[in-house]
């Protein structure tokens, strides 16, 4: 069974920035041969999509309020996809999930799968 493990969250100040990592592992899985993305829900809220990157990285898509601060790359010699954040502000306060992606392109939680357990980031003003 796949596994995802989101890491690198943490409490900080309006303007910081994090790096969030997803390792992935499994019996089957082939962490280079699937493209990956990254959610995220806030409470109360709907999950959200947040970026994507094709299984090579050479192809990467974001939501429109995250362009420009966030980039999303990946390793696949260590199983590792990452989420640099900068300029973080309150709005991305939210659990930040990693999933595989089925359907590049899309933005809609359908088309991805084996979520990982989120990591929670937490952004004062």
């Amino acid at each position: 069974q796949v596994q995802l493990v989101e890491s690198g969250g943490g409490l900080v100040e309006a303007g910081d920035s994090l790096r969030l990592s997803c390792a992935a592992s499994g019996r089957t899985f082939r962490f280079s041969s699937d493209s990956m993305g990254w959610f995220r829900q806030a409470p109360g809220k709907e999950r959200e999509f947040v970026a994507a990157i094709s299984w090579s990285g050479g192809y990467t898509y974001y939501a429109d309020s995250v362009k420009g601060r966030f980039t999303i790359s990946r390793d696949n010699a260590k199983n590792t996809m990452y989420l640099q954040m900068n300029s973080l502000e309150p709005e991305d306060t939210a659990v930040y999930f990693c999933a595989r992606c089925f359907v590049l392109g899309s933005t809609n939680q359908r088309d991805f799968a084996s979520w990982g357990q989120g990591t929670q980031v937490t952004v004062s003003s």
